[in-house]
Protein backbone atom coordinates (compact mmCIF):
# COMPACT_ATOMS: atom_id res chain seq x y z
CA UNK A 1 0.00 0.00 0.00
CA UNK A 2 1.30 3.42 -1.09
CA UNK A 3 1.26 6.06 1.60
CA UNK A 4 -1.13 7.97 0.32
CA UNK A 5 -3.48 5.56 -0.03
CA UNK A 6 -2.78 4.79 3.93
CA UNK A 7 -3.44 8.36 4.50
CA UNK A 8 -6.98 8.05 2.73
CA UNK A 9 -7.86 5.47 4.93
CA UNK A 10 -6.20 6.62 8.19
CA UNK A 11 -8.49 9.57 7.82
CA UNK A 12 -11.84 7.59 7.61
CA UNK A 13 -9.91 5.50 11.05
CA UNK A 14 -12.17 7.20 14.41
CA UNK A 15 -9.28 8.68 16.90
CA UNK A 16 -9.60 9.02 20.16
CA UNK A 17 -11.02 12.28 21.83
CA UNK A 18 -7.59 13.23 22.86
CA UNK A 19 -4.78 16.40 22.03
CA UNK A 20 -1.83 14.31 20.60
CA UNK A 21 1.20 16.50 21.75
CA UNK A 22 4.34 15.84 23.88
CA UNK A 23 4.06 17.47 27.31
CA UNK A 24 6.15 20.22 26.26
CA UNK A 25 3.25 21.05 23.44
CA UNK A 26 5.15 19.61 20.56
CA UNK A 27 1.96 18.25 17.81
CA UNK A 28 2.56 14.30 17.60
CA UNK A 29 1.72 12.99 14.03
CA UNK A 30 -0.17 9.87 13.25
CA UNK A 31 2.73 8.42 12.05
CA UNK A 32 6.34 8.85 11.06
CA UNK A 33 8.44 7.77 7.78
CA UNK A 34 11.50 8.49 6.00
CA UNK A 35 9.75 11.66 4.73
CA UNK A 36 10.15 12.87 8.06
CA UNK A 37 14.15 12.71 7.77
CA UNK A 38 14.17 14.33 4.24
CA UNK A 39 17.67 16.31 5.05
CA UNK A 40 18.86 13.55 7.33
CA UNK A 41 22.72 12.98 7.54
CA UNK A 42 23.60 10.00 9.33
CA UNK A 43 27.30 11.30 10.08
CA UNK A 44 26.71 15.11 10.63
CA UNK A 45 23.70 14.62 12.81
CA UNK A 46 23.89 10.89 14.48
CA UNK A 47 27.00 9.33 14.17
CA UNK A 48 28.38 6.57 16.31
CA UNK A 49 29.10 6.00 19.93
CA UNK A 50 31.56 7.98 21.16
CA UNK A 51 32.30 10.60 18.66
CA UNK A 52 31.01 13.65 17.68
CA UNK A 53 28.09 14.89 18.01
CA UNK A 54 27.50 12.07 20.34
CA UNK A 55 23.82 11.48 19.95
CA UNK A 56 24.48 8.00 20.53
CA UNK A 57 25.83 7.85 23.67
CA UNK A 58 29.22 9.69 25.08
CA UNK A 59 31.24 6.28 24.81
CA UNK A 60 31.90 3.60 22.44
CA UNK A 61 30.91 0.66 24.34
CA UNK A 62 28.14 2.58 26.02
CA UNK A 63 26.57 -0.10 28.73
CA UNK A 64 28.19 -3.35 27.08
CA UNK A 65 31.31 -2.13 28.70
CA UNK A 66 30.03 -0.83 31.84
CA UNK A 67 26.34 -0.33 33.43
CA UNK A 68 25.50 3.32 34.12
CA UNK A 69 26.37 4.06 38.32
CA UNK A 70 23.40 2.96 40.57
CA UNK A 71 22.90 5.93 43.21
CA UNK A 72 19.95 6.66 45.63
CA UNK A 73 19.59 9.83 46.82
CA UNK A 74 20.05 9.48 51.27
CA UNK A 75 20.28 11.60 53.54
CA UNK A 76 18.60 11.62 57.08
CA UNK A 77 18.64 12.56 60.93
CA UNK A 78 22.46 12.85 62.35
CA UNK A 79 25.36 11.71 60.06
CA UNK A 80 25.31 8.36 61.82
CA UNK A 81 21.87 7.85 60.71
CA UNK A 82 22.93 8.05 57.18
CA UNK A 83 25.65 6.23 57.48
CA UNK A 84 23.92 3.47 58.50
CA UNK A 85 21.89 3.84 55.49
CA UNK A 86 24.66 4.33 53.13
CA UNK A 87 25.98 1.04 54.19
CA UNK A 88 22.76 -0.37 53.90
CA UNK A 89 22.34 0.55 50.17
CA UNK A 90 25.91 -0.51 49.47
CA UNK A 91 25.46 -3.95 50.93
CA UNK A 92 22.64 -4.18 48.44
CA UNK A 93 23.95 -3.22 45.20
CA UNK A 94 24.45 0.31 44.83
CA UNK A 95 27.21 1.31 43.19
CA UNK A 96 27.11 5.29 44.47
CA UNK A 97 26.57 7.36 46.78
CA UNK A 98 24.40 10.43 46.74
CA UNK A 99 24.25 12.88 50.01
CA UNK A 100 21.06 14.65 50.54
CA UNK A 101 21.34 17.76 52.82
CA UNK A 102 18.83 19.47 55.32
CA UNK A 103 17.54 22.50 54.96
CA UNK A 104 19.43 24.51 57.63
CA UNK A 105 22.71 23.05 55.28
CA UNK A 106 21.65 24.00 52.27
CA UNK A 107 21.36 27.24 53.21
CA UNK A 108 24.33 27.43 54.93
CA UNK A 109 22.73 27.81 58.46
CA UNK A 110 23.95 25.44 61.53
CA UNK A 111 21.95 23.63 63.77
CA UNK A 112 21.75 25.91 66.34
CA UNK A 113 20.57 28.61 64.47
CA UNK A 114 17.37 29.95 65.32
CA UNK A 115 16.55 29.53 61.66
CA UNK A 116 17.28 26.12 61.89
CA UNK A 117 14.94 25.08 64.66
CA UNK A 118 11.96 22.02 63.36
CA UNK A 119 14.04 21.72 60.23
CA UNK A 120 17.43 19.84 61.35
CA UNK A 121 17.48 16.40 59.65
CA UNK A 122 14.11 16.48 58.53
CA UNK A 123 14.49 16.57 54.41
CA UNK A 124 18.58 15.12 54.69
CA UNK A 125 21.29 14.95 56.93
CA UNK A 126 22.40 17.42 58.71
CA UNK A 127 26.46 18.53 58.79
CA UNK A 128 27.65 21.84 60.83
CA UNK A 129 31.54 20.67 60.92
CA UNK A 130 34.15 18.39 59.71
CA UNK A 131 33.28 15.77 62.52
CA UNK A 132 29.93 15.46 60.83
CA UNK A 133 31.44 14.31 57.58
CA UNK A 134 34.15 12.27 59.15
CA UNK A 135 31.03 10.48 60.67
CA UNK A 136 28.75 10.37 57.53
CA UNK A 137 31.87 8.52 55.40
CA UNK A 138 33.04 6.68 58.49
CA UNK A 139 34.15 2.84 56.89
CA UNK A 140 33.56 4.63 53.97
CA UNK A 141 36.70 4.39 51.73
CA UNK A 142 36.51 7.17 49.86
CA UNK A 143 38.96 5.87 47.43
CA UNK A 144 37.01 3.10 46.08
CA UNK A 145 33.58 5.25 45.81
CA UNK A 146 31.91 7.86 43.80
CA UNK A 147 29.99 10.77 46.10
CA UNK A 148 27.34 12.74 44.63
CA UNK A 149 26.56 16.20 46.84
CA UNK A 150 23.24 17.95 46.38
CA UNK A 151 24.39 21.05 47.71
CA UNK A 152 25.13 24.88 46.14
CA UNK A 153 25.64 27.96 48.44
CA UNK A 154 27.97 26.04 50.51
CA UNK A 155 29.02 23.37 47.94
CA UNK A 156 32.55 24.69 48.10
CA UNK A 157 32.50 24.23 51.88
CA UNK A 158 30.91 20.61 51.65
CA UNK A 159 33.52 19.74 48.85
CA UNK A 160 36.52 21.13 51.17
CA UNK A 161 34.62 18.78 54.20
CA UNK A 162 34.90 15.72 52.09
CA UNK A 163 38.39 16.68 51.00
CA UNK A 164 39.51 16.45 54.55
CA UNK A 165 38.35 13.59 55.30
CA UNK A 166 39.83 12.31 52.47
CA UNK A 167 42.95 13.19 53.56
CA UNK A 168 42.23 11.78 56.84
CA UNK A 169 42.00 8.58 55.50
CA UNK A 170 45.21 8.84 53.72
CA UNK A 171 43.22 9.23 50.06
CA UNK A 172 45.23 11.83 48.28
CA UNK A 173 42.81 14.31 46.22
CA UNK A 174 43.71 13.37 42.95
CA UNK A 175 41.94 9.74 43.62
CA UNK A 176 38.67 11.43 44.99
CA UNK A 177 35.22 10.89 42.54
CA UNK A 178 32.19 12.56 42.64
CA UNK A 179 30.33 15.55 42.40
CA UNK A 180 29.03 18.85 43.68
CA UNK A 181 26.02 20.31 42.26
CA UNK A 182 27.23 23.65 42.96
CA UNK A 183 24.63 25.08 39.86
CA UNK A 184 23.55 28.21 41.80
CA UNK A 185 21.85 29.81 37.93
CA UNK A 186 19.66 27.23 38.21
CA UNK A 187 18.75 27.75 42.52
CA UNK A 188 17.87 31.95 41.41
CA UNK A 189 15.61 30.15 38.58
CA UNK A 190 13.59 27.43 40.33
CA UNK A 191 14.84 25.83 43.67
CA UNK A 192 15.17 28.95 45.32
CA UNK A 193 18.28 27.87 47.67
CA UNK A 194 20.45 31.04 47.86
CA UNK A 195 22.55 32.89 49.89
CA UNK A 196 24.93 35.28 47.96
CA UNK A 197 23.55 37.45 45.15
CA UNK A 198 24.75 35.76 41.11
CA UNK A 199 27.85 37.67 40.96
CA UNK A 200 29.74 36.44 43.96
CA UNK A 201 28.41 33.09 43.74
CA UNK A 202 29.46 33.10 39.81
CA UNK A 203 33.22 33.91 41.44
CA UNK A 204 32.74 30.97 43.95
CA UNK A 205 31.71 28.67 41.26
CA UNK A 206 34.85 30.06 39.24
CA UNK A 207 37.24 29.60 42.12
CA UNK A 208 35.92 25.85 42.75
CA UNK A 209 36.68 25.02 38.84
CA UNK A 210 40.07 26.54 38.89
CA UNK A 211 41.00 24.65 42.20
CA UNK A 212 39.91 21.37 41.17
CA UNK A 213 41.45 21.53 37.21
CA UNK A 214 44.53 21.54 39.56
CA UNK A 215 43.93 19.61 42.84
CA UNK A 216 41.01 17.70 42.51
CA UNK A 217 41.56 16.44 38.98
CA UNK A 218 38.68 13.56 38.76
CA UNK A 219 36.27 15.64 40.43
CA UNK A 220 32.77 16.99 38.31
CA UNK A 221 32.94 20.41 39.84
CA UNK A 222 29.00 21.20 39.03
CA UNK A 223 25.84 18.95 38.05
CA UNK A 224 24.53 21.66 35.81
CA UNK A 225 21.11 20.73 36.58
CA UNK A 226 17.54 20.79 35.07
CA UNK A 227 15.93 18.04 37.03
CA UNK A 228 14.79 21.21 39.60
CA UNK A 229 13.69 23.40 36.79
CA UNK A 230 11.50 20.54 35.76
CA UNK A 231 10.51 19.99 39.44
CA UNK A 232 9.28 23.44 39.41
CA UNK A 233 6.92 22.79 36.89
CA UNK A 234 8.94 23.56 33.48
CA UNK A 235 8.01 21.74 30.46
CA UNK A 236 10.60 18.90 29.05
CA UNK A 237 11.82 21.95 26.22
CA UNK A 238 12.34 24.19 29.09
CA UNK A 239 14.79 22.08 31.06
CA UNK A 240 16.67 21.18 28.39
CA UNK A 241 16.88 25.09 26.85
CA UNK A 242 17.56 26.67 30.47
CA UNK A 243 19.84 23.73 31.58
CA UNK A 244 21.99 23.77 28.69
CA UNK A 245 22.37 27.52 28.60
CA UNK A 246 22.97 27.53 32.53
CA UNK A 247 26.35 25.44 31.72
CA UNK A 248 27.41 27.61 28.67
CA UNK A 249 27.24 30.62 31.21
CA UNK A 250 29.38 28.46 33.57
CA UNK A 251 31.81 27.94 30.67
CA UNK A 252 31.30 32.16 29.60
CA UNK A 253 32.59 32.75 33.20
CA UNK A 254 35.22 30.41 33.39
CA UNK A 255 37.01 31.58 30.13
CA UNK A 256 36.51 35.01 31.81
CA UNK A 257 38.11 34.16 34.82
CA UNK A 258 41.16 33.25 32.95
CA UNK A 259 40.64 29.58 32.81
CA UNK A 260 41.27 27.22 29.81
CA UNK A 261 38.08 25.90 28.35
CA UNK A 262 39.54 22.55 27.94
CA UNK A 263 41.05 22.34 31.72
CA UNK A 264 37.94 22.97 33.00
CA UNK A 265 34.95 21.96 30.54
CA UNK A 266 35.56 18.01 31.15
CA UNK A 267 34.66 17.98 34.44
CA UNK A 268 31.12 19.76 33.85
CA UNK A 269 28.37 17.25 34.24
CA UNK A 270 24.45 17.67 34.26
CA UNK A 271 21.66 16.41 36.18
CA UNK A 272 18.32 15.76 34.10
CA UNK A 273 14.85 14.68 35.30
CA UNK A 274 13.10 11.73 33.99
CA UNK A 275 9.39 12.29 33.91
CA UNK A 276 6.52 10.17 31.72
CA UNK A 277 6.27 11.28 28.16
CA UNK A 278 9.09 8.13 27.24
CA UNK A 279 10.20 9.15 23.73
CA UNK A 280 10.18 12.77 24.96
CA UNK A 281 12.63 12.28 27.65
CA UNK A 282 14.41 10.11 25.29
CA UNK A 283 14.72 12.53 22.80
CA UNK A 284 15.64 15.41 25.40
CA UNK A 285 18.88 13.46 26.56
CA UNK A 286 20.11 12.85 23.02
CA UNK A 287 19.39 16.28 21.73
CA UNK A 288 21.11 17.98 24.31
CA UNK A 289 24.18 15.87 23.86
CA UNK A 290 24.14 17.15 20.41
CA UNK A 291 23.93 20.80 21.37
CA UNK A 292 26.51 20.69 23.75
CA UNK A 293 29.46 18.40 21.54
CA UNK A 294 28.44 21.26 18.40
CA UNK A 295 28.25 24.29 21.05
CA UNK A 296 31.68 23.57 22.47
CA UNK A 297 33.44 22.53 19.30
CA UNK A 298 32.07 25.62 17.72
CA UNK A 299 31.33 28.41 19.76
CA UNK A 300 33.49 28.26 22.52
CA UNK A 301 36.51 26.69 20.45
CA UNK A 302 37.07 23.78 22.74
CA UNK A 303 39.92 21.18 21.29
CA UNK A 304 39.75 18.56 23.88
CA UNK A 305 37.26 15.71 22.73
CA UNK A 306 36.70 15.48 26.76
CA UNK A 307 35.22 19.08 26.64
CA UNK A 308 32.10 18.04 24.09
CA UNK A 309 31.20 15.22 25.95
CA UNK A 310 27.78 16.09 28.19
CA UNK A 311 28.16 13.64 30.88
CA UNK A 312 24.33 13.25 32.55
CA UNK A 313 22.69 12.05 35.41
CA UNK A 314 19.36 11.57 35.89
CA UNK A 315 16.56 11.30 38.87
CA UNK A 316 12.94 9.64 37.86
CA UNK A 317 9.99 12.77 38.70
CA UNK A 318 9.84 13.36 42.19
CA UNK A 319 6.67 15.97 41.20
CA UNK A 320 4.94 12.69 39.05
CA UNK A 321 4.75 10.99 42.38
CA UNK A 322 0.81 10.63 44.30
CA UNK A 323 0.12 10.04 47.56
CA UNK A 324 -3.02 8.64 46.35
CA UNK A 325 -2.18 4.45 45.49
CA UNK A 326 1.29 5.11 46.24
CA UNK A 327 1.82 1.47 44.86
CA UNK A 328 1.84 2.95 41.31
CA UNK A 329 4.87 5.38 42.08
CA UNK A 330 6.66 1.94 41.32
CA UNK A 331 5.53 1.73 37.72
CA UNK A 332 6.03 5.11 37.13
CA UNK A 333 9.37 5.25 38.21
CA UNK A 334 10.28 1.84 36.35
CA UNK A 335 8.73 3.72 33.35
CA UNK A 336 10.94 6.79 33.95
CA UNK A 337 14.49 5.15 34.97
CA UNK A 338 13.77 2.93 31.52
CA UNK A 339 13.47 6.24 29.34
CA UNK A 340 16.95 7.70 30.92
CA UNK A 341 18.52 4.14 30.52
CA UNK A 342 17.64 4.24 26.40
CA UNK A 343 18.57 8.09 26.51
CA UNK A 344 22.21 7.25 27.77
CA UNK A 345 22.58 8.34 31.12
CA UNK A 346 26.10 7.46 33.12
CA UNK A 347 24.21 7.80 36.43
CA UNK A 348 20.76 7.19 37.58
CA UNK A 349 18.57 7.77 41.09
CA UNK A 350 14.99 6.07 41.03
CA UNK A 351 12.57 7.68 43.71
CA UNK A 352 10.98 5.41 46.20
CA UNK A 353 7.19 4.52 46.50
CA UNK A 354 6.39 6.66 49.47
CA UNK A 355 8.72 9.88 48.90
CA UNK A 356 5.11 12.14 49.06
CA UNK A 357 4.79 11.48 52.32
CA UNK A 358 8.32 11.21 53.65
CA UNK A 359 11.88 10.73 53.29
CA UNK A 360 12.27 6.51 52.14
CA UNK A 361 11.67 3.88 54.30
CA UNK A 362 14.36 0.81 54.05
CA UNK A 363 12.26 -1.44 52.20
CA UNK A 364 10.81 1.51 49.48
CA UNK A 365 14.70 2.65 48.21
CA UNK A 366 15.10 -1.24 48.31
CA UNK A 367 12.41 -1.51 45.43
CA UNK A 368 13.37 1.52 43.53
CA UNK A 369 17.01 0.48 43.79
CA UNK A 370 15.69 -3.08 42.43
CA UNK A 371 14.13 -1.19 40.08
CA UNK A 372 17.32 -0.35 38.16
CA UNK A 373 18.96 -3.76 38.95
CA UNK A 374 15.53 -5.79 36.98
CA UNK A 375 16.31 -3.19 34.30
CA UNK A 376 19.96 -3.51 33.93
CA UNK A 377 19.84 -7.43 34.47
CA UNK A 378 16.37 -8.68 33.00
CA UNK A 379 15.45 -6.28 30.12
CA UNK A 380 18.32 -6.62 27.70
CA UNK A 381 17.66 -3.02 27.03
CA UNK A 382 21.93 -2.71 28.11
CA UNK A 383 22.97 -5.26 25.35
CA UNK A 384 23.05 -2.76 22.35
CA UNK A 385 23.70 0.81 22.20
CA UNK A 386 20.94 3.40 21.59
CA UNK A 387 18.57 0.55 20.14
CA UNK A 388 16.20 3.70 19.19
CA UNK A 389 18.37 5.19 17.30
CA UNK A 390 17.45 5.54 13.65
CA UNK A 391 13.56 5.22 14.83
CA UNK A 392 11.75 8.12 12.41
CA UNK A 393 9.84 9.37 15.37
CA UNK A 394 12.81 9.50 18.15
CA UNK A 395 15.02 11.19 15.43
CA UNK A 396 12.39 13.83 14.50
CA UNK A 397 11.74 14.43 17.95
CA UNK A 398 15.24 15.01 18.89
CA UNK A 399 15.14 17.42 15.64
CA UNK A 400 12.78 19.30 17.37
CA UNK A 401 13.82 19.50 20.42
CA UNK A 402 17.02 20.85 19.42
CA UNK A 403 15.67 23.61 16.74
CA UNK A 404 13.11 24.56 20.14
CA UNK A 405 16.41 25.27 22.55
CA UNK A 406 17.80 27.12 20.16
CA UNK A 407 15.23 29.57 20.06
CA UNK A 408 15.23 29.80 23.74
CA UNK A 409 18.61 30.68 23.47
CA UNK A 410 17.92 33.39 21.36
CA UNK A 411 15.30 34.71 23.55
CA UNK A 412 17.65 34.80 26.69
CA UNK A 413 20.76 36.27 24.25
CA UNK A 414 18.21 38.98 23.69
CA UNK A 415 17.64 39.43 27.76
CA UNK A 416 21.54 40.03 28.20
CA UNK A 417 22.37 36.77 29.00
CA UNK A 418 21.21 34.43 31.87
CA UNK A 419 22.08 36.31 34.59
CA UNK A 420 20.26 39.74 33.60
CA UNK A 421 16.90 37.30 32.36
CA UNK A 422 17.10 35.90 36.24
CA UNK A 423 16.74 39.69 37.34
CA UNK A 424 14.38 40.36 34.67
CA UNK A 425 12.12 37.25 36.39
CA UNK A 426 12.44 35.71 32.76
CA UNK A 427 12.60 31.95 33.89
CA UNK A 428 10.63 32.24 36.84
CA UNK A 429 7.70 33.78 34.62
CA UNK A 430 8.37 30.97 31.73
CA UNK A 431 8.32 27.97 34.28
CA UNK A 432 5.16 29.38 36.68
CA UNK A 433 3.03 29.77 33.52
CA UNK A 434 3.70 26.61 32.51
CA UNK A 435 3.13 24.88 35.77
CA UNK A 436 -0.30 26.46 35.44
CA UNK A 437 -0.93 25.52 32.15
CA UNK A 438 -0.01 21.70 33.07
CA UNK A 439 -2.31 21.98 35.73
CA UNK A 440 -5.13 23.22 33.93
CA UNK A 441 -5.06 19.98 31.77
CA UNK A 442 -5.28 17.95 34.17
CA UNK A 443 -7.86 19.57 36.00
CA UNK A 444 -9.65 19.88 32.34
CA UNK A 445 -8.53 15.74 32.05
CA UNK A 446 -6.59 16.73 28.40
CA UNK A 447 -3.89 14.97 31.06
CA UNK A 448 -4.09 12.07 32.84
CA UNK A 449 -2.70 10.69 36.23
CA UNK A 450 -3.73 7.50 37.06
CA UNK A 451 -5.12 7.68 40.56
CA UNK A 452 -5.86 11.74 40.74
CA UNK A 453 -7.91 12.30 37.89
CA UNK A 454 -8.77 9.55 36.51
CA UNK A 455 -9.11 5.67 38.06
CA UNK A 456 -9.90 7.28 41.43
CA UNK A 457 -10.59 5.09 44.33
CA UNK A 458 -11.88 5.25 47.53
CA UNK A 459 -9.00 4.41 49.73
CA UNK A 460 -7.12 4.32 53.27
CA UNK A 461 -3.19 4.45 52.34
CA UNK A 462 -1.78 2.89 55.23
CA UNK A 463 1.57 3.03 54.43
CA UNK A 464 4.90 3.12 56.50
CA UNK A 465 6.60 6.25 56.77
CA UNK A 466 10.16 7.03 58.38
CA UNK A 467 10.00 9.49 60.62
CA UNK A 468 12.61 11.65 62.61
CA UNK A 469 12.04 12.14 65.92
CA UNK A 470 13.24 15.48 67.91
CA UNK A 471 15.90 13.25 69.27
CA UNK A 472 17.77 14.35 66.27
CA UNK A 473 18.01 18.23 66.37
CA UNK A 474 19.34 17.75 70.34
CA UNK A 475 21.83 15.37 69.60
CA UNK A 476 23.24 17.27 66.81
CA UNK A 477 23.26 20.42 68.51
CA UNK A 478 25.04 18.36 71.40
CA UNK A 479 27.32 17.89 68.89
CA UNK A 480 28.15 20.79 67.76
CA UNK A 481 29.34 22.33 70.87
CA UNK A 482 30.83 19.94 72.05
CA UNK A 483 33.06 20.41 68.51
CA UNK A 484 33.31 23.92 69.56
CA UNK A 485 34.69 23.54 73.34
CA UNK A 486 36.99 21.12 71.88
CA UNK A 487 38.33 23.69 68.94
CA UNK A 488 40.90 25.81 69.15
CA UNK A 489 38.79 28.58 68.63
CA UNK A 490 41.67 31.38 67.89
CA UNK A 491 43.04 29.30 65.28
CA UNK A 492 39.43 29.35 63.78
CA UNK A 493 38.71 33.08 64.40
CA UNK A 494 41.94 33.50 62.37
CA UNK A 495 41.09 31.66 59.33
CA UNK A 496 37.64 32.79 59.26
CA UNK A 497 39.60 36.25 59.17
CA UNK A 498 42.09 35.14 56.37
CA UNK A 499 38.56 34.14 54.22
CA UNK A 500 36.90 37.11 54.63
CA UNK A 501 40.23 38.66 53.21
CA UNK A 502 40.61 36.64 50.50
CA UNK A 503 36.85 37.35 49.65
CA UNK A 504 37.66 40.87 49.38
CA UNK A 505 40.58 40.48 46.53
CA UNK A 506 40.84 37.89 43.65
CA UNK A 507 42.34 34.96 46.04
CA UNK A 508 41.16 31.63 45.10
CA UNK A 509 38.55 31.12 48.15
CA UNK A 510 39.19 27.51 48.25
CA UNK A 511 42.84 27.38 49.84
CA UNK A 512 41.34 29.11 52.77
CA UNK A 513 37.63 27.50 52.84
CA UNK A 514 39.81 24.16 53.65
CA UNK A 515 41.69 25.79 56.63
CA UNK A 516 38.65 26.52 58.02
CA UNK A 517 37.25 23.37 57.52
CA UNK A 518 40.43 21.59 58.82
CA UNK A 519 40.21 24.18 61.83
CA UNK A 520 36.43 22.94 62.23
CA UNK A 521 34.93 25.76 61.36
CA UNK A 522 31.38 25.70 61.22
CA UNK A 523 29.50 25.52 57.86
CA UNK A 524 27.46 28.81 59.75
CA UNK A 525 30.81 30.56 60.18
CA UNK A 526 32.37 30.19 56.82
CA UNK A 527 28.62 31.01 55.26
CA UNK A 528 28.80 34.29 57.38
CA UNK A 529 31.81 35.66 56.87
CA UNK A 530 31.44 35.51 53.00
CA UNK A 531 28.34 36.88 53.51
CA UNK A 532 29.64 39.96 55.31
CA UNK A 533 31.82 40.51 52.04
CA UNK A 534 29.40 39.31 49.30
CA UNK A 535 26.51 40.37 50.45
CA UNK A 536 22.47 38.45 50.25
CA UNK A 537 20.53 37.73 47.66
CA UNK A 538 16.80 39.38 47.24
CA UNK A 539 14.37 38.13 44.61
CA UNK A 540 12.83 40.42 42.55
CA UNK A 541 9.05 40.70 42.33
CA UNK A 542 8.02 39.07 39.16
CA UNK A 543 4.36 39.04 38.96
Amino acid sequence: MKKDDWEKKSKTCKERDQEFTTVSGLPIKTLYTHEDLKDFDYDRDLGYPGEFPYVRGVYTNMYRGRLWTMRQFSGFGTPKDTNKRYKYLLKHGQTGLSVAFDFPTLYGRDSDDAFACGEVGKCGVAIDTLRDMEILFNGIPLDKISTSMTINPPAAILLAMYIAVGEKQGVPTNVLTGTIQNDMLKEYQAQKTWIYPPEPSMRIITDIMGYCSDNVPKWNTISISGYHIREAGSTALQELAFTLKNGFTYVEYGIKAGLSVDKFAPRLSHFFNSHLDFFEEIAKYRAARRIWARMMQNKYNAQNPRSYLMRFHTQTAGCTLTAQQPENNIIRTAFQAFAAVLGGTQSLHTNSMDETFALPTEKAVKIALRTQQLIACETGVANTIDPLGGSYYIETLTDEMEKGAYEYFEKIDKLGGVVAAIDKGFFQREISRSAYEYQKKLERKERFHVGVNIFKEDEKVNIEILKISKEVERDQVKLLKKVKKERNNAKVKETLKRLRMAAANDENLMPKILDCVKAYATLGEMCNTLKEEFGEYHEPIIF
